[in-house]
């Protein structure tokens, strides 16, 4: 897919907070000279294209009273596939990703509590036998992604 000018300015004001309103997607197809349908059908064709992965709230678990915690684990090649399909089962996985590292399969924990982390580690222990190492955040950073329109 390639991205024509408006779909970049819609990427983005995605990223910047939409109205709390019955159709919040109206104001910026009003700034952008275009309806509010194509607004729609434009995010739409982006998610099915893979240019946006996902779209939704990004919601702070600390300030809820739960804990996100950045994990890792050293997956052999052969059982990749396998020990993924185990850990992405739990919806406390917020996404999972392979690197080229010995680490080789990295994930995000997003559970109710911060006690919630360790226990939902030792059930994927115990699920694959591996060892998942588990990086607590430190200090957070908001990194912006925009693209040029």
């Amino acid at each position: 897919m390639t991205l024509d000018q408006i779909d970049r300015q819609i990427i983005n004001r995605l990223q910047d907070d939409l109205p709390m309103m019955n159709r919040p997607f109206q104001p910026l197809a009003e700034d952008l000279g275009i309806t509010e349908a194509e607004v729609l059908d434009r995010v739409r064709a982006m998610k099915d294209a893979g240019v946006l992965t996902r779209f939704g709230p990004f919601f702070d678990a600390a300030a809820m009273g739960g804990a996100f915690c950045l994990c890792a684990m050293a997956v052999p090649e052969e059982k990749f596939e396998d020990v993924m399909t185990k850990v992405n089962a739990h919806p406390e996985v917020a996404h999972n990703y392979e690197r080229k590292h010995q680490l080789n399969m990295w994930f995000v924990l997003a559970c109710e509590t911060p006690e919630g982390i360790g226990a939902m580690a030792d059930v994927i222990e115990g699920e694959t036998g591996l060892t998942v190492h588990q990086f607590p955040k430190l200090q957070e950073f908001y990194i912006g992604f925009r693209v040029a329109a």
